[in-house]
């Protein structure tokens, strides 16, 4: 409704809002929040559809708090790197912001229905996100998107259902209510496969990750960065928040699954990673690689692996957006993504180079960055579970860090091939600068307009990029080097969520001894640990 003809006004409205809406949510955690508390805090619940169970429930906990942050961190500055959108851009940041509130829902919402909504709010913004401002194959990939997602999430509502019914009495969607209750082993089963389909969907996971590449490959890097740096992330909070909350029982059985879909994530990723010649295709790929270590680290029964899951989101998520930024700050200069093509572009952008370098190095888990905490807690954690058999945490370790030598060897090849090769960069298609028309072949250029190229000039990054790189590059150096700083918000509640797990191990290995047999798991648990569950039994 704002007046604004060439989108200025709006632009700095959407980032007003978005640097509002960030800073609040910092003093509601700073004055508010209870990181010793593993409970629902600052809860707000109102009668919304009383006929059906449905209330506007929302509050905050450990698993939610870091990535409240995380989503207002990533979504404000990647309004501020769409500074120089001329398409449509009230449209444009009308979408990011809409898209910053069902984010934020998605954490949030202690409903169970209304987190279904916020799911399905979430999917709009980013279909015509990359349908009108994405590449040449835009179209594609944005359908390709709504299809997975949409069809995944159908497994929420029936999971929703489900659980809201069952029992009798009053329908409730409330998640603290319905951790309650008590479901028959062959339902709650049935209610985690369904429920792994849809966020393994959006968490890439293995082989539901085929729309990731093309989303990726053809959104602008804004979208791209909230795609990697948030969306990603809503898949592994969702099998936090439900599969091992409310289907203990089940996730039991699950376990060794998710772990061996890890490592397939991790090294399946990363070999197609190194096979990608397009730059963000390559990032996308790396994005399903690390996501294995979250499945690893839900899977490993310790208050360190799934510490580390939790980490290792928050870090991705900073460092995933870093690189798909600096990945668009290089294409408004060369007008490629094609890695070959670039080439020899490191010493007419030296800060574009030394940003991208840094931010490689957090990537491949280099020390004193966040990624390195992240992937170690993961490691520790799977390697000291004392549910695994040796030979079944020896194995999966070992493959998982096989990945990880595969992660220096994609990215420092991007390095060389981006900013140390010979190739020419191509030229934007001059004809289709203006174009609003969606159907022709030539690349859309995002952000800067095209030039012919003798009057191209490769100028370095400009204090705006260098500003939001360094806001990204400061919070994985820090984590880096104090992970406190994060894990202290969450470490609480996922040590009440591992407790919780264990406690049903220990209940299912004693009524079904041979539930791990043939080498997988050993059914064995500390008699300090099962007496207070059996104790109950009795």
């Amino acid at each position: 409704m704002l007046p604004d003809k060439d989108g200025k006004r709006v632009r700095w409205y959407a980032l007003g809002v978005g640097i509002a809406d960030f800073a609040l949510m910092c003093y509601a955690f700073w004055k508010h929040y209870d990181a010793s508390s593993a409970s629902f805090q600052m809860v707000e619940s109102y009668a919304w559809m009383p006929q059906l169970g449905l209330n506007w429930a929302v509050s905050v906990d450990g698993l939610s708090a870091p990535l409240v942050l995380l989503a207002g961190f990533v979504t404000t500055l990647s309004i501020f790197s769409a500074w120089q959108v001329d398409h449509r851009p009230r449209l444009f940041y009308f979408l990011m912001l809409v898209l910053y509130s069902a984010q934020v829902g998605v954490f949030v919402a202690k409903d169970l229905l209304l987190f279904f909504i916020m799911w399905e709010v979430e999917l709009i913004p980013v279909y015509l996100l990359v349908c009108i401002w994405g590449g040449q194959r835009r179209r594609y990939a944005a359908t390709k998107f709504l299809l997975y997602t949409a069809a995944a999430s159908i497994f929420i509502l029936v999971a929703a259902l489900a659980m809201g019914l069952y029992g009798g009495g009053d329908m409730t969607f409330d998640i603290t209510a319905l951790a309650k209750k008590e479901y028959p082993l062959g339902l709650q089963l049935l209610l985690y496969a369904g429920l792994l389909v849809a966020f393994g969907v959006k968490l890439a996971v293995f082989p539901m990750h085929t729309w990731l590449p093309d989303a990726h490959g053809e959104a602008s890097s804004p979208v791209s960065m909230i795609l990697a740096g948030v969306l990603l992330k809503m898949g592994g909070y969702g099998l936090i928040r439900l599969n091992l909350e409310l289907l203990p029982d089940a996730h039991i059985y699950f376990a060794p699954v998710l772990a061996i879909l890890g490592v397939v994530n991790i090294i399946y990723g990363a070999l197609n990673s190194f096979a990608q010649t397009n730059m963000k295709r390559r990032l996308a790929y790396s994005s399903i690689s690390h996501m294995g270590f979250v499945l690893l680290g839900i899977a490993s029964f310790t208050d360190l692996g799934i510490n580390g899951a939790m980490l290792q989101m928050i870090s991705h998520g900073l460092i995933a957006s870093v690189l798909f930024f600096l990945a668009g700050v290089t294409y408004d200069r060369t007008h490629t993504m094609v890695m070959k093509d670039m080439g020899g572009i490191g010493q007419a952008m030296p800060k574009v180079f030394a940003l991208f370098t840094i931010s490689a190095m957090a990537s491949l888990a280099l020390p004193g960055m966040s990624g390195f905490a992240g992937e170690l807690s993961v490691f520790v954690g799977m390697t000291s579970s004392d549910v695994y058999s040796s030979t079944f945490c020896t194995v999966t370790v070992f493959l998982a860090a096989v990945g990880v030598i595969l992660t220096p060897i994609y990215l420092l090849s991007m390095l060389r091939e981006v900013f140390y090769g010979d190739g020419a960069a191509l030229i934007c298609d001059i004809n289709n600068s203006g174009s609003e028309n969606q159907e022709d072949e030539g690349t859309v250029c995002f952000g800067t307009d095209c030039f012919v190229p003798e009057d191209a000039v490769y100028d370095d990054a400009r204090p705006r990029e260098v500003f939001i790189a360094a806001c990204f590059l400061l919070m994985i150096i820090g984590i880096g080097f104090y992970p406190k700083m994060a894990m202290q918000m969450y470490d609480v509640k996922t040590v009440a969520v591992n407790a919780n797990l264990r406690q049903s191990y220990a209940i299912v290995s004693q009524t079904n001894p041979q539930i791990y047999a043939k080498g997988f798991l050993v059914p064995q648990i500390s008699e300090v640990e099962a007496a207070p569950v059996l104790g109950t039994l009795k």
